[in-house]
C-alpha cells in the first residue's frame, strides 16, 4: 500500500501522467455506464436491427452539434405518434358503424434546408372492412395540399417522395422540398413556419381503430450521426470503448505475464529448457502476424474472442522473452536466490516468489504501454474486414465508413470520430506508460 502511495505522488510530478489517468479514468466511465445503460443483448439488437429498429432515423446524417458551425441550421428529426400521445387523436362518431378520427400533427419547422424525406407509418384495427385514409398537409401561408387517399391494411408506411401523383402536385418538385416551399413564387423557396400533417381515418366497424406516426427525416441527428443503415453511431461509439479497453488489458496481461512466467522457468531449469524456449521465440519472430490473423479471419473465425487468443499465442514467445531473460539471468545470481536454495525451496516457490516478483515493477510500466497497440491491432482488423460480425467496435465504425465512400461524400464525422477515440485512448496509455517506466527505472530521469 505504501508502494502504491509513493508511485502516485511520483507521478504527480509528471503532467502527461495525470492526463493520461484523466483520460483512461474517463474512458473507464464511459466502458461501465455503456455497460449498465445499453446491456449487451440490446447493444447487440440494435446493431444489427434493420428498418423496423432505426426508421425513425434519417441516413447518413452528421451529427447535432455540427449546427453549432453553421448561419443556418440543418434540420433534425420531427417524429409524433398517437401509440405515445393518445391525446392527439379526436373521434367523430357518423353514424353506429361509422367513425371519423382525426390526427393533426403540427409541428414547427425554424430550419435553413430542406428534410430528407417525409414519412407517415400508419396502423389500424378492424375485422373486415379496411379503413379508408386521407392526408392533408397544410403550410404556414395558409395551403391545404392533398397528399394521398387510400384504403389502409393493418399496417403501411406512406413515403411522399416515392408518391408520383403528389410530386406532379407540387409542380414536378420532390416531396421533401415541394411540401415546405412557396409554391406560389416564381422560384419555389424554403418556407419556415409552423405546418401540419392532418390523419383523417374513416373506419367502418364500431371497434375499429386507427393509430399514426409522423416522421419527418433530418439531416442532422443525435451526437454521433448516423450511417448507411440509419444506426446511431453513438451505440458503436459507446459500446467500442468497453470492447477496446477490455481486448487491450487482457492481451496485454495474458501476453506480458505468460512471456515473463516463461522466460523465468527457463532461465531458471536452463540447459534444454532454456534452448528449447529460446528456439521457439526464434522461429516466432520471423512469423508475421497480421497475415496469420487474417488467414484465421479468413478461413476459421472472425469472432474477437478468437482473434484475442491468437494473438497471444503468437506474442508468448516475442522479443520480450529476450529481455526478461537477460534480467533473469541477474536475478538468478542474487544472494537471495542463493539463501532459498540453501533452505530448501522448492522451484515453484523459487520462480513465482523470488525471482517472478523481482522484476514486477519492470513489467507495469511495458503492460500499460502495449495495451493501445493491441486495441489499434484489433481496429486494423476491422478496416480489414475481419472484425467480428457481430459486436459494435470502432475499428467497425471505420470500415463501414471507408466501404460505403464517407470521405467521398464528405462524411467525415463518420471516420473522424472513431478515430479520434482511437487516438486518445492511445495516446492516454502512451503519456502514463512512459511515465511509469521513468518512475520504475530510474535511470531514465537522468536522459
Amino acid at each position: 500500500m505504501m508502494r502504491f502511495r509513493r508511485t502516485l505522488s511520483e507521478l504527480r510530478r509528471y503532467p502527461s501522467a495525470v492526463a493520461g489517468l484523466v483520460i483512461i479514468g474517463l474512458l473507464v466511465l464511459i466502458a461501465i455506464f455503456t455497460v449498465v445503460a445499453i446491456p449487451y443483448n440490446e447493444a447487440i439488437r440494435l446493431w444489427r436491427g434493420g428498418e423496423e429498429v432505426w426508421y425513425r432515423n434519417p441516413k447518413n446524417a452528421a451529427p447535432a452539434w455540427t449546427n453549432w458551425f453553421r448561419a443556418q441550421d440543418k434540420p433534425e428529426t420531427i417524429f409524433m405518434s398517437t401509440l405515445e400521445d393518445p391525446s392527439l387523436k379526436t373521434v367523430e362518431r357518423l353514424s353506429e358503424t361509422t367513425t371519423k378520427i382525426t390526427i393533426p400533427f403540427t409541428f414547427d419547422y425554424p430550419y435553413g434546408d430542406f428534410p430528407q424525406e417525409v414519412v407517415v407509418r400508419l396502423s389500424s384495427s378492424y375485422e373486415e372492412k379496411l379503413p379508408f385514409i386521407t392526408l392533408l398537409w397544410d403550410t404556414p401561408d395558409g395551403r391545404e395540399i392533398e397528399m394521398a387517399t387510400f384504403t389502409l391494411t393493418r399496417e403501411q408506411d406512406y413515403r411522399a417522395s416515392q408518391d408520383a401523383n403528389l410530386t406532379r402536385k407540387l409542380r414536378g418538385l420532390e416531396a421533401r422540398q415541394g411540401l415546405f416551399a412557396d409554391l406560389s413564387a416564381d422560384v419555389p423557396y424554403l418556407m419556415q413556419g409552423t405546418y401540419q400533417l392532418r390523419v383523417e381515418a374513416v373506419v367502418f366497424e364500431p371497434d375499429a381503430d386507427v393509430d399514426a406516426e409522423l416522421v419527418i427525416h433530418g439531416q442532422v441527428h443525435g451526437m454521433a450521426g448516423t450511417d448507411h443503415r440509419r444506426r446511431d453511431l453513438g451505440v458503436a461509439l459507446l459500446w467500442g470503448t468497453p470492447i477496446a479497453l477490455t481486448f487491450g488489458l487482457l492481451a496485454a496481461v495474458g501476453t506480458t505475464v505468460t512471456t515473463m512466467v516463461i522466460a523465468a522457468i527457463g532461465v531458471w531449469f536452463a540447459s534444454w529448457v532454456d534452448a528449447i524456449i529460446q528456439r521457439i521465440t526464434e522461429v516466432n519472430l520471423i512469423l508475421p502476424v497480421l497475415p496469420i490473423l487474417i488467414m484465421v479471419g479468413t478461413f476459421y473465425s472472425r469472432s474477437i474472442w478468437t482473434m484475442l487468443g491468437v494473438i497471444i499465442l503468437l506474442s508468448i514467445f516475442g522479443g520480450a522473452i529476450k529481455t526478461y531473460r537477460a534480467v533473469f539471468l541477474q536475478v538468478k545470481e542474487s544472494s537471495y536466490i542463493e539463501a532459498a536454495k540453501a533452505y530448501g525451496a522448492s522451484n515453484t516457490r523459487i520462480i513465482f516468489r523470488y525471482m517472478v516478483p523481482r522484476i514486477i515493477p519492470l513489467l507495469i510500466p511495458q503492460l500499460v504501454i502495449l495495451i493501445p497497440g493491441f486495441v489499434f491491432l484489433e481496429a486494423s482488423l476491422a478496416v480489414l474486414g475481419l472484425g467480428d460480425p457481430v459486436l459494435p467496435t470502432w475499428g467497425k465504425v471505420i470500415e463501414d465508413a471507408r466501404s460505403n465512400g464517407a470521405l467521398l461524400k464528405g462524411m467525415y464525422y463518420w471516420i473522424l470520430e472513431p478515430s479520434f477515440l482511437l487516438m486518445i485512448t492511445g495516446l492516454a496509455f502512451a503519456m502514463l506508460g512512459f511515465s511509469l517506466d521513468r518512475i520504475f527505472n530510474p535511470r531514465l530521469r537522468e536522459i
